[in-house]
């Protein structure tokens, strides 16, 4: 018997034409021990049926199916009470947003004590030592440290560690994972990978909803590619991403970037959709150039020398950025590559201001921001801009869309009709249509959130954008949209780029020069091409080998 087993799955919203149908005739059906990937752009229907099957489609949602079985029962009528018994025992589900699914007022031990309270007969020394044995499970270094912390404390990829350690401290007979490696390092997340692949080979089912096709490789036995709400392919793994037969598949695997694809637009030009023939097929087509790009070595955008940031003192000091150095010239992408906690954000943080130094220099455009004060600085910070990784915390949850990029251009002091010519300008720009302008962050997907984020550091045209992790919330085509439209803006305006990310086929394609960073210090830097694929160092040599890698037709049996 399938563990799960839906036909003809419906979900809709209230609107103010009736009820918007978003999942329209999703068959879905998911055996023990077997891992099955949604795929597909964001607003595609993947997370919303992924939610069905825990009851947490939201009030307003009208579902209905034919058949919505979950481990034998007709889970159709079931109510509040009943989700709350399958919730955690019988189904874990690991959400996209890591830091909004974890209380804050609560410790990492706290909280994984709370659910294996309420799922477990575990009391006492023993849950104290499965919460850590949970940790370790997932990746988490000194676990017993990280039990006193609170999630504020971590960093993005460990706040998703810790989240994966909650969702399978029930011993779950089915989980489900929402973009579980989004946050994650290549090396970490071969450790999640290697976990998920474990519970599956004991019978734990899996249901992957991913954007990084690569990582479905790696783990899932079928796919389900679904957009508008609807399943356009499906099949074994190895078929789908070999040999997809529907254009819009072949559209996602053409946007995967890679070192094959530099200096190539990833997406297709803005309105053109791909032209299928008569067999349904989409014709071959080389990928179009990207802009010409000039790096000007007589400006220095950005210049870090001897960068050290400390924090405690005595024993108790912690030193996370250490005697860092480079430069950054104008119309120049470089990249900052390292595991969760190596030291990349918070090297971002100190080049931006945003926390102080305890010693060392930085200079912004000519301008030693390391010596500034908070007053000195505001009027040049339009010079310099962060696309935050986690973009919903960085918004004001009170402001609309429209509010949180004019925000931006405050300190560019643009005003009145400018302003909403420019909100508008660079709305369209980065793909997003103008009727989400009253619309707040909340109630938008993971992608258009990031989207919202990277418009609003564009806004001001920063001299300085720095980008830590910019397209991991994003679907590989709506990556490759961002993607292509940074690499227009540094053509036209000469801005600099400083790209943090754990994903290398990204810093692969987009940067020039690349850092690698291991314990707050650069264990490697130089020429991109040069460095990933001939690695020196031991480290970056294993980062490089974890990376995923998509399934060629030579694969094939």
């Amino acid at each position: 018997m399938s563990l799960v087993a839906v036909e003809n799955l419906r979900i809709g919203f209230p609107s103010k034409d009736g009820v918007r149908e978003v999942v329209r005739g999703v068959d879905l059906r998911i055996e023990p021990g077997e891992a099955v990937a949604l795929v597909g752009e964001s607003g595609s229907g993947k997370s919303v049926t992924a939610r069905t099957l825990v009851g947490l489609a939201g009030p307003a949602a009208r579902v209905a199916a034919d058949e919505l079985t979950l481990f034998g029962q007709d889970a159709r009528g079931h109510g509040e009470r009943q989700w709350r018994r399958i919730r955690g025992s019988e189904i874990g589900f690991v959400l996209q947003d890591a830091l909004v699914s974890l209380d804050p007022l609560f410790s990492v031990g706290g909280q994984l004590a709370e659910v294996q309270r309420a799922l477990t007969e575990v009391r006492g020394r023993v849950l104290t030592e499965r919460s850590t044995r949970l940790l370790t499970d997932v990746g988490v270094p000194e676990p017993d440290r990280r039990l006193r912390q609170y999630p504020h404390e971590l960093s993005g990829g460990l706040r998703q560690r810790v989240l994966i350690a909650t969702a399978i401290a029930g011993d779950p007979r089915l989980l489900i994972a929402d973009e579980p490696t989004t946050a994650l390092d290549v090396t970490v997340q071969q450790q999640i990978l290697e976990l998920l692949r474990a519970r599956k080979a004991d019978g734990t089912a899996l249901l992957l909803i991913s954007h990084d096709l690569a990582v479905v490789a790696e783990v899932a036995d079928r796919v389900l590619v679904m957009c508008d709400g609807e399943v356009v392919e499906e099949g074994p793994t190895l078929d789908v991403l070999t040999r997809p037969t529907h254009p819009y598949t072949k559209k996602l695997l053409a946007a995967v970037p890679s070192a094959a694809s530099r200096g190539s637009r990833l997406s297709l030009p803005a309105g053109e959709r791909p032209l299928a023939d008569q067999t349904g097929q989409e014709p071959e087509r080389e990928r179009p150039p990207l802009p010409a790009r000039t790096v000007d070595a007589t400006r220095v955008v950005l210049s870090v020398r001897n960068l050290r940031k400390t924090y405690g003192s005595g024993q108790a000091a912690r030193t996370v950025v250490d005697d860092v150095d480079f430069d950054l010239f104008a119309g120049e992408t470089l990249g900052i590559v390292g595991e969760s906690g190596s030291g990349k954000t918070t090297t971002a943080r100190l080049a931006l201001r945003l926390i102080t130094p305890s010693s060392g220099r930085v200079v912004v455009d000519g301008h030693p921001w390391s010596e500034l004060s908070e007053r000195e600085l505001r009027p040049l910070r339009g010079a310099a801009q962060l696309i935050a990784q986690d973009p919903l915390s960085s918004f004001d949850p009170r402001y609309t869309v429209e509010r949180v990029i004019g925000e931006s251009l405050d300190t560019v002091d643009v005003r009145g009709a400018a302003r909403k010519k420019r909100v508008r300008e660079i709305l369209d720009a980065v793909g997003l249509a103008t009727d989400l302008l009253d619309r707040h962050p909340r109630t938008l997907s993971g992608g258009q959130r990031q989207r919202v984020a990277i418009a609003r550091a564009l806004a001001p045209n920063p001299a300085l954008l720095v980008a830590d992790e910019p397209v991991s919330a994003l679907d590989v085509s709506v990556q490759a949209q961002i993607l292509d439209l940074l690499a227009d803006l540094q053509a036209e305006f000469g801005t600099a780029l400083l790209l943090i990310s754990h994903d290398l086929g990204v810093v692969h394609h987009v940067a020039d020069r690349v850092l690698v960073m291991k314990n707050g210090q650069i264990v490697e830097s130089g020429d991109v091409d040069t460095v990933l694929r001939s690695p020196q160092h031991d480290y970056t040599r294993q980062l490089v080998a974890s990376v995923p890698r998509l399934p060629e037709a030579t694969d094939r049996p």
